[in-house]
């Protein structure tokens, strides 16, 4: 898709879910003018697309540039839309010349297709480690300084932990040497639990190892140990864990679900999440993971845009 038809097509759906386009331009502007140069800055994060992409909307290649419309300088990539091409030198120099072409900066890339890193079986652990350092490759390519990995399980809590400590330094040694940091979500089974994610933060005590605080995904256990779709029986408290995550914070995760008529987050109390942040010494980007139904993804994304640059303000 060619650039001018691309961004045709953007105002055709600004259009569609009721924003006028010179105000919601104006409105881009003024979000690298206002907070390019605080502590806090605003990113997004490509899952907040995943529906518009999985649909053929819109092209991996275009999210740069779906981003700098929405208000955005800055970008966090999900490697599920680009999996095959990790090794493409070519693609990923596209994707360099997309980025720079419209002004925004790549930040990270969240893994999710390697397998386990806290394996408990030490040869898959290895094969998993190894697995990761293409991604880690790809991200030195990119300008990133992150990727962000997963930590699962669900077996024995200690037993895991140690697994993931292994796995986590020795990923972290590799990535060192390209200046990657490699950073954890909380994101299912144990490393939703703030508390036992802290505690393997600090036992690996690596300076490139860290954490991405997600404002949902506090589900410590779903039926039948499932790790995403079963009902969840054991949540975390999100207030604590994203407060106990933030000490080795690279990165937070802003997501949000729906609103209310004021512009408030229904599920997740944004107010108190930021004042969690402030209270760290954390600075850099918060990036916006959108994952409500029942508005258009652009409109969503926008309204959590509006709500950070609120509390930030």
């Amino acid at each position: 898709m060619n650039r001018r038809r691309f961004n045709k097509d953007i105002l055709k759906g600004v259009a569609a879910f009721g924003v006028a386009t010179p105000l919601f331009l104006s409105c881009n502007k003024g979000v690298v003018n206002q907070f390019g140069k605080e502590r806090f800055k605003i990113s997004l994060a490509q899952w907040s697309l995943h529906r518009t992409i999985r649909s053929g909307k819109i092209d991996h290649l275009d999210f740069a540039e779906k981003a700098k419309f929405l208000g955005f300088d800055a970008i966090e990539y999900v490697n599920q839309f680009f999996d095959d091409k990790v090794k493409d030198k070519s693609y990923l120099k596209e994707m360099n010349l997309r980025a720079n072409d419209n002004g925004v900066k790549q930040l990270l890339i969240m893994v999710d297709i390697p397998g386990k890193i806290s394996d408990l079986d030490p040869n898959a652990r290895q094969k998993a480690v190894e697995d990761h350092f293409q991604w880690v490759d790809a991200a030195h390519q990119l300008g990133c300084h992150s990727i962000r990995v997963n930590l699962y399980g669900n077996e024995d809590r200690e037993q895991v932990a140690n697994a993931s400590i292994d796995g986590m330094s020795a990923l972290c040694e590799y990535a060192s040497q390209a200046n990657i940091n490699i950073i954890v979500e909380n994101h299912g089974h144990f490393s939703s639990d703030g508390s036992w994610l802290a505690n393997v933060m600090t036992r690996v005590n690596k300076t490139n190892c860290g954490t991405l605080p997600d404002f949902g995904n506090f589900c410590v256990h779903r039926e039948g140990g499932e790790l995403w779709g079963g009902a969840c029986v054991e949540e975390y408290d999100k207030y604590k864990g994203v407060e106990e995550l933030m000490p080795f914070a690279k990165g937070v995760s802003a997501k949000s679900f729906e609103f209310d008529s004021n512009g408030n987050e229904t599920t997740i109390d944004f107010k108190r999440m930021m004042d969690i942040i402030k209270a760290s010494k954390f600075s850099g980007y918060i990036g916006i993971e959108y994952e409500g139904e029942s508005k258009d993804e652009d409109k969503g994304i926008v309204m959590t845009r509006q709500l950070l640059e609120r509390l930030i303000a």
